[in-house]
């Protein structure tokens, strides 16, 4: 997943879309194609996205020797926080002897070393739908100028070993660069389509890896607390499901793992105690009135439970029950993330759950349970 962190500012309805790493490499092969047919530059291309749309993409640099043409373009990623705004898309094209078209990865563009990615391992990192585009062109091209002699691409982003650092491959098992991605050819700014895509892939990696115990965290730092929790399984264990636990417990479900911790903190499981499935603040705030009951069943005082009604956040009511030293608020809150869970999957999963302090202490975690007690769950 090519998606980094970005604060949001603008109106969703001003702002700009961009064109995926799949689109900019079918538009700089049909560049590279034309100026090798014709010996001469393409100032720009206009290829068909699969959203159903044309797109014209300025080529911004080309080199043309006697075999190879390479063209490159910027990616405009638009207003969307992708790492690979701005990154040079190249691709070079040459005449080769074996018939047909042969693609590859270059220079920046990964290679697939795990299976359970929609790519075999061994290949470079381009996506299934950015490869039907780049053949589709060039059949096209070769069809119009009746080429009969074989054509190698091979598509090289400069910069893709670094960019790659920011984000998930490494993880999934490709390794040395970015993937070529993009289903419509468009970037829809803060789509969640990207980062969903991302989970899907990490749960096949490790499914494919013979994980049978899978760790889901909302970010960076509870999954750092979660891996010191669970030493001893591997890096592909671990997901970042982000807001999206409902999708995500729905899939690994789907994918017959039985086994899931999730590891969390105030902000976001109080959430998820409560039965939100999307944890994102604008579909579900904190509510401090169920806190406080859980406050109740844990033991707190009218005078405690006053207190959290009138909270600023849930870390604050963390920290109030922290002080408190009341263990059994933060064990009623874990157990009913994991009876949530359990419901929300219609059963068929064992799960953790593990509530965490900003400074990595440990307020609360319960074993796993594969069964609710009724009794014990409270559905606010």
């Amino acid at each position: 997943m090519n998606v980094q962190k970005k604060s949001n500012k603008k109106d969703p309805k001003d702002m700009r879309s961009g064109y995926t790493t799949g689109a900019c490499a079918t538009a700089t092969t049909k560049a590279a194609l034309l100026a090798l047919i014709r010996n001469e530059v393409q100032e720009q291309v206009t290829i068909y996205l699969p959203v159903g749309q044309f797109a014209t993409f300025q080529i911004t640099d080309t080199i043309i020797s006697p075999q190879k043409v390479s063209c490159e373009t910027i990616k405009d990623a638009g207003d969307d926080p992708d790492v690979t705004h701005l990154a040079r898309i190249i691709s070079s094209v040459r005449f080769v002897d074996e018939p047909g078209i042969h693609l590859d990865g270059g220079i920046g563009v990964g290679r697939v070393t795990k299976p359970g990615l929609p790519v075999p391992v061994g290949e470079a990192a381009i996506n299934p739908v950015p490869r039907k585009m780049i053949f589709e062109v060039v059949q096209e091209l070769m069809d119009t100028y009746h080429i009969e002699k074989g054509i190698e691409v091979v598509i090289s982003v400069p910069d893709g070993e670094e960019i790659a650092k920011k984000t998930l491959n490494g993880r999934l098992g490709i390794l040395g660069g970015i993937s070529i991605l993009g289903t419509r050819g468009t970037v829809v700014p803060f789509s969640n389509s990207a980062y969903m895509a991302s989970i899907v892939q990490a749960i096949s990696v490790a499914k494919e890896a013979g994980c049978e115990h899978l760790v889901l965290t909302t970010g960076g730092r509870s999954e750092k607390f979660a891996m010191k929790q669970y030493p001893d399984l591997p890096e592909e264990a671990f997901i970042e499901m982000g807001d999206f636990a409902g999708f995500t417990l729905k899939h690994i479900k789907k994918k017959e793992i039985p086994n899931v911790s999730l590891v969390g903190m105030m902000g976001k499981f109080s959430k998820l105690a409560q039965g939100n499935m999307m944890l994102h603040s604008k579909s579900a705030p904190v509510n401090f009135v169920f806190l406080a009951e859980m406050a109740k069943r844990a033991g707190a005082t009218e005078e405690i439970q006053e207190l959290i009604k009138e909270a600023n956040t849930a870390s604050q009511v963390g920290e109030i029950m922290k002080e408190l030293n009341n263990t059994a608020f933060f064990e009623t809150l874990c157990r009913n993330c994991s009876y949530h869970a359990i419901a929300h999957v219609k059963g068929g999963l064992s799960v953790a759950t593990a509530f965490y302090g900003m400074n990595g202490d440990c307020l609360g975690k319960v074993e796993h349970l594969d069964t609710i007690d009724e009794d014990d769950w409270y559905r606010g």
